[in-house]
């Protein structure tokens, strides 16, 4: 199959009626001083309840900023978005997701609770809700215990498992990770991304992901949305059947050998699409 007729398939899918994220005929340009930027053209993609979807592509193809427009952080051009049947505006305004960045973004001065507790101190809950979400938050991310510590107190995979707690402590639906493990080295990210998928399994969370790994979005994955270089298109969507409760050690096995196979061809193809 050519690469149009990859994108062409896709573009097709059907929307389903659990979809949690729903984009059709998604256009961003961005107008510059040196013309126009062309970041995503024609993207159409469905996110169902309770999937683990990663976006992978090459520097520049437009990941970060799909990510950006769900989130109602940038304004598509043309086309739609809506999260849970509303638009991104009406999602970001109820609440509908929580946001982790690539860096922590955690307050020095703050203890680790009140990091936490900072969005919802912005909603007006009250204290003792505040404290009781943190903990609850910060004890599905194993990090009870540390609520009193400051962030340079702990290690760089500590402060983004408290990032994460912060964005699940108002039990948002849609969880939204821009390369939160990124920085971090291959111990260290191998280890959370076993927690991360723990988590999901707890939690039944519908997860956007983006990251420059192969073996992270295949490892992490139920679904994986392969892009190209800019202007940002889907080129392939790969959906994974592995368990919930699958190990590091599955990294072995034929079919994730396969899948990151495919992966890596749709990345070489994205490099050649000739409009």
């Amino acid at each position: 199959m050519t690469l149009k007729a990859v994108v062409n398939n896709v573009a097709q899918m059907p929307v389903s009626k659990d979809a949690v994220v729903d984009i059709q005929k998604l256009t961003l340009t961005f107008q510059t001083a040196d013309g126009p930027v062309y970041a995503l053209s024609d993207v159409d993609l469905t996110i169902n309840r309770g999937e683990f979807v990663s976006f992978i592509g090459p520097s520049g193809c437009g990941k970060t900023t799909l990510l950006r427009v769900i989130a109602d952080l940038e304004k598509a051009t043309s086309g739609d978005v809506s999260i849970n049947g509303v638009s991104a505006s009406e999602a970001r305004q109820n609440r509908a997701y929580g946001y982790v960045f690539q860096a922590p973004a955690l307050l020095p001065w703050r203890t680790i609770e009140r990091n936490v507790t900072l969005p919802l101190e912005i909603m007006e809950m009250t204290k003792a809700e505040r404290v009781k979400r943190a903990h609850d938050a910060l004890k599905l991310v194993e990090l009870n215990g540390f609520e009193k510590k400051f962030p340079w107190q702990l290690s760089g995979g500590m402060q983004q498992r408290a990032s994460i707690a912060r964005a699940l402590s108002f039990d948002a639906d849609l969880l939204l990770m821009d390369e939160p493990f990124g920085a971090l080295d291959e111990i260290v990210r191998d280890h959370l991304n076993e927690q991360l998928l723990k988590l999901w399994a707890r939690t039944n969370k519908t997860v956007a992901f983006v990251t420059h790994s192969i073996p992270e979005a295949v490892y992490l994955s139920s679904k994986i949305v392969v892009m190209s270089p800019r202007p940002g298109r889907i080129i392939d969507v790969i959906e994974t059947r592995f368990p919930k409760d699958r190990t590091l050690d599955i990294r072995e096995s034929p079919e994730f050998l396969e899948i990151a196979h495919r992966v890596r061809e749709g990345l070489r193809a994205g490099h050649s699409y000739d409009e």
